[in-house]
This record gives C-alpha cells, structure tokens and sequence, in this order.
C-alpha cells in the first residue's frame, strides 16, 4: 500500500497519508515522501495551493494522523537501528518546511491529531496556512503518557497558547476538540465533517478555504481559563502538584490523578521545555528538542529508558502499567532534567544546523 498519495489536480498540489489501520501514524518513507513533494511544490510555479488529510477506514477523513510510529520507535531502540535518528533529524527539518511554507497550505484535521501530526499541521501559525478542524477533531499532545515530551516543536507552539494553557496541555496530555483548538491557536476555522469532500474537491478550483470560527462546541479550555492559570502558571511541577491536591474542585482533582499517571521525569523535562521554548524560535527550538529526543532514547539505554518503557506499557505489552523511573514527581532532581537539555553535539554537528 501506498502511504502517501500524491497528487497534482489543477493548480493545488494534494497529499492523503494512507495508513488508515494505523491512523495514519508517520514512517520515516512518508516524512520522505511528503518532504519531497513539498519541495517540489515550492518550486513549481504551476502549484499555487498545497492540502494535506488523512485516509480513514472507511474513505477519505475520518482521522488525519495520531503522530509517530511508536511501535517503530520501540524496536529500533531495542535493536540499535540507525533509522530512528533518522527519523527524528527528518520529521523536525519537516516541521520547519511545513511552517516556512511559502503557499497556501490547507491541513484536514479530522478525527485524531496527535504529536506528529500536529507538526505536519502548520502549527506555527504561518499566515499562507488553513488548519480545519471539524465536530470529530480530537487533538493532543499526550507524550508523557509514554515517557516522552510533545516535540515536532511542541515547546514553541504550546508556550505561545494564550496564559499558560500550554503547560496545561503538555503535561496533561489532555484532549480537546474543535472549539478548544480554535481558543488555544491550533485550528483556524471548523466546518462540518459532511462538507470536508466537496471543500477538498473545490480547491483546485479556487484556491480558497473558508470556516466558522465560532464553532457549535463550547471550549472546555476557555470554561476552565482561571482554573488552568491559577495552577499551571506556578513555577514548577512540584507546586503544581501540591496546589493541585489541596483543592477540592473537580478539576484540579482530575488534573491531579492525571499527573500522577504521568512520567514524573517528563514532567520535569516538559515544564523546563515549555520555559525555555518561550523565549525561542522554531528553529531553535526544534535543534532543542532534537537533543532532547536523543537523550529520551540515549540517556538510558534500550529498556532503561523511561521512553521504551512508556511504550512497552502502553503499545507493545499493553499492560498500562509504566514503571517509571524516579516512580514519584517528588522524587525528581534538577541534575536529571539538566541532563536533557546538555547539547549531544557541538553546535557546528548538529543535525539541524541549518535551519534559519
């Protein structure tokens, strides 16, 4: 099967990731082939208009992409295989592509959208770019659910969420739909699933995209604004813990079991993340958390490291039951989330060194 098609229709240039039994999730030969064809685009004069969906079971939509193959991730840590390296270097320079993009860039999120699915999404908010949510979309960053942190440039777009929703989101991994993507930053117009055909098939024709930024759903992140800045505006994992605990309200005691559940390492880590992201640019940050992912994998090796057992919980043994390791968010220290952030290579070796 072909896990990208790829297609040229009029003026617009039209890529449907097909992995519909997986949702979509991405290979390092899609990364390639979306990557090429992108850059091809870019360069043709023909091509004024480029959109991206997702194949689901029973036809096209349905779901767009639920992020990296972490089934691939999990074997190629075990067995040492250079293409995981690959893999990342690869998605990340596609990150920048998809937002530096010269030309209008329609994004079908329909259905699921996750990790890195939401960095082939144009998550940057580039002004050529039309991200379409619809009343199925349901969106995350869930990665430290698994003992990773939400990369494809997560830090830069989730510090940039109005207050400090995006703490909230990247530690959570909490899920939201359509009405909360368009509060947060992440979607820019909603239009029903039913009209998703007829507006793909129309954009050859005119090049033009328009949604309701006022969608039917009500934002349960705008509904819960005071109480997600009250907590996750604190200084760090260890008082959001706290303050979340000691209250009584629904929300902080369902923030808080979640939390719980989380890698406590990650947590850390994403906190420090999204700190330092803020004051970044994509490109820097995307070489930022291209280290980051290396250490996830390096650090420790193979099943010792808190990301190849978040996976084995939750994909490969499905007994849900991580043993993370410290197994407390207390038990955490500064010199474990530094090590994160030390550089695996000199500067003029990094794999990501040219991007602007």
């Amino acid at each position: 099967m072909t896990e990208v098609l790829v297609e040229v229709k009029g003026r617009a240039g039209l890529l449907t990731l097909n992995r519909p039994r997986s949702i979509n999730t991405l290979t390092l030969d899609m990364i390639r082939t979306i990557t090429a064809a992108l850059l091809e685009w870019q360069a043709d004069d023909r091509i004024e208009f480029v959109a991206i969906r997702g194949m689901g079971k029973e036809g096209p939509f349905g779901h767009f992409c639920a992020g990296g193959d972490i089934r691939f991730f999990h074997e190629a840590a075990l067995a040492g295989d250079p293409r995981m390296e690959d893999f990342f270097t690869e998605e990340y320079e596609l990150n920048h592509l998809v937002n530096g993009f010269p030309k209008p860039y329609a994004v079908f999120m329909d259905g699921v959208i996750m990790g890195g699915g939401m960095g082939i999404a144009g998550h940057a908010r580039s002004h050529a770019t039309m991200r379409i949510a619809t009343e199925r979309t349901k969106m995350a960053m869930p990665e430290t659910a698994i003992g990773l942190f939400p990369d494809v440039g997560g830090g830069y777009f989730l510090s940039r969420c109005p207050g400090h929703i995006g703490e909230y989101l990247a530690l959570t991994g909490h899920s939201i739909n359509a009405a909360d993507a368009v509060y947060a930053g992440f979607a820019d117009a909603v239009v029903p699933s039913s009209g998703l055909a007829p507006l793909w098939e129309s954009i050859s024709g005119h090049g033009a995209i328009a949604g309701d930024k006022a969608p039917a759903q009500q934002s349960a992140l705008a509904q819960h604004e005071d109480e997600i800045e009250r907590f996750f505006s604190l200084s760090s994992v260890i008082e959001i813990i706290k303050a979340l605990e000691a209250d009584a309200s629904a929300f902080a005691m369902e923030s808080a079991a979640t939390l719980r559940k989380r890698s406590p390492l990650m947590l850390h880590v994403v906190h420090e993340q999204l700190r330092r992201a803020r004051t970044m640019t994509l490109a820097d940050d995307l070489r930022m958390e291209r280290g980051m992912v290396r250490r996830c994998f390096h650090l420790r090796p193979r099943n010792e490291s808190e990301t190849v057992e978040g996976i084995r919980a939750l994909a490969i043994d499905k007994d849900h039951s991580p043993r993370w390791n410290p197994a407390r968010i207390e038990d955490v220290t500064p010199q474990m989330v530094q090590a994160f952030f030390e550089p695996p290579w000199p500067a003029y070796a990094h794999p990501l060194r040219d991007l602007l």
